[in-house]
């Protein structure tokens, strides 16, 4: 399929090592994986530089610096292949990779001592699950089925979490996760604690499923 990017380069361009002229960049290649493979959609996004954290985008009151899309980016859309992601990514190079939210999957973010607690018994429970991202500031993001953030509040409520006071938040449609390779916000890279896979990159669980343990986990965390 065959795709056509407009737009213009973010106000402030990019001058980090990442960029390879002539070349293809790892962002290049991951980006290729999740449009090729697992069928998502990426945006490209801002950076930030440590220690400072001047935002990419040139804004020097920039709100979330290094964490949104870049200003006028388009979509790269699931199905693009190396070559027209190569093309689309040319014209922002060294942008962070970002995967919008409430598309294929909404987020269900904890912090990253609560998702590996709950990720092995999850496992261990045999349900089933998709990609977790682990951040550098300490998060994990669990893909679930889109709908979780609106439905979040009464699932909560359904299962007796709604007055704990938990560290649990749900991210849905226009919210953006950054995705390996890249850094996020100028506080180091993110990674996989639980990688894509066939079966459930394009389809990830209800949430309802992973929310009594996530929950669970939080709770004794908090205590």
């Amino acid at each position: 399929m065959g795709f056509t990017i407009g737009g213009s380069r973010s106000t402030k361009e990019f001058r980090s090592g990442t960029r390879r002229r002539g070349g293809r960049t790892s962002e290049c290649t991951a980006v290729a994986e999740y449009t090729g493979l697992w069928g998502w959609d990426v945006v490209p996004g801002a950076r930030a530089a440590a220690p400072a954290r001047d935002c990419s985008c040139g804004d020097t009151k920039c709100p979330a610096p290094g964490a949104h899309p870049l200003p006028f980016a388009p979509t790269v859309p699931a199905g693009a292949t190396l070559d027209e992601v190569t093309e689309a990514w040319s014209e922002y190079p060294g942008a962070a990779v970002l995967l919008p939210v409430g598309r294929v999957f909404d987020v269900i973010d904890v912090s990253a001592e609560a998702g590996r607690r709950a990720l092995v018994r999850l496992e261990r429970m045999g349900l089933p699950l998709g990609p977790v991202i682990v951040t550098a500031d300490g998060r994990a993001q669990f893909f679930v089925a889109p709908g979780a953030a609106a439905e979040l509040p009464q699932l909560l409520y359904r299962m007796g979490w709604d007055d704990a006071d938990l560290d649990l938040h749900a991210l849905g449609r226009g919210a953006f996760v950054t995705a390996p390779p890249s850094d996020r916000a100028g506080l180091g890279q993110v990674g996989w604690l639980r990688p894509p896979a066939l079966d459930s990159a394009g389809g990830p669980p209800q949430a309802r499923l992973l929310l009594g343990t996530l929950a669970y986990i939080c709770h004794r965390l908090r205590r």
